[in-house]
């Protein structure tokens, strides 16, 4: 029997809601939502790097107001940082141009190293954004706010769904494995342990598709009709006037200063 679950965004931030008592935990969802769509698509679109510096240094002090453990943060941005080291050294090998350095056969081009240092800021300074705003909110929350925002319901639904039971899955697995190593399996590089791995996937996603069905079954019994019905709406309160301002006022000025460079 499943254990009670309180679903949160785990791949941004692990404490749910209340734990965070920072200043943009307080804001409108809503306001933080649309702040941080707008914010990734800045992010994503700049190319100077003053501009992406200055986004990176932004996306810190979101993190900051938001209240979240130093800790929790560098904890997140461990499997980003792996990627990003991968990428700063293979990038430079692919990349075209002269050579920056030489190690033997192996030659990193300054255009391919450029390209990773690009791809690292613009990662680091898109996910520190994301957690600064929305690590604080949980999945209904998030829900509920993209609902008020005219987002397709069945979206709404996939994302809820989606991080309500990547958590049972992961149990699910964990169970599965363990059920493996007490009959004495032990992996390793034969065709044997493929094939045991290959049951495993298919055992977890029969398992999957059993659990789908008894949910389905669940939430018809419950007269569910494809909409979630709140009680508590969000209000527009004074508070979120200064951030939604100085939101604007910072996005117009990151896109005026990538125009301004990429026009020189």
């Amino acid at each position: 029997m499943d254990r009670p679950y309180e679903p949160t965004l785990h791949w941004l931030h692990g404490a749910p809601l209340g734990d965070s008592a920072g200043y943009l935990s307080r804001i409108d969802p809503r306001a933080r939502v649309i702040a941080a769509m707008v914010f990734a698509l800045l992010v994503a679109a700049a190319g100077a790097w003053p501009v992406l510096l200055a986004s990176l240094a932004v996306a810190v002090g979101g993190v900051a107001l938001s209240g979240l453990a130093p800790t929790v943060v560098l904890r997140r941005l461990m499997p980003l940082e792996l990627v990003m080291l991968l990428l700063l050294l293979l990038l430079p090998l692919g990349g075209e141009g002269a050579a920056w350095l030489r190690l033997g056969p192996l030659a990193f081009s300054r255009d391919g190293l450029v390209l990773a240092l690009r791809v690292a800021l613009k990662g680091n300074a898109i996910v520190l954004g994301l957690m600064g705003l929305l690590a604080s909110m949980d999945a209904m929350t998030l829900g509920h706010a993209l609902s008020h925002l005219r987002v397709p319901d069945k979206l709404a639904h996939l994302l809820l769904f989606t991080v309500r039971y990547l958590d049972v899955l992961d149990r699910e697995s964990r169970r599965l494995r363990a059920a493996m190593k007490v009959r004495g399996f032990r992996p390793r590089m034969n065709l044997h342990t493929y094939r045991a791995y290959g049951y495993l996937v298919g055992m977890l996603l029969i398992r999957s598709f059993d659990r789908s069905e008894r949910i389905v079954a669940a939430m018809k019994c419950r007269a569910f009709r494809g909409r979630f019905y709140v009680l508590n709406h969000f209000s527009f309160s004074r508070r979120d006037l200064p951030f939604c301002l100085a939101a604007t006022a910072l996005f117009i000025l990151l896109t005026w200063a990538n125009w301004l460079w990429m026009t020189r």
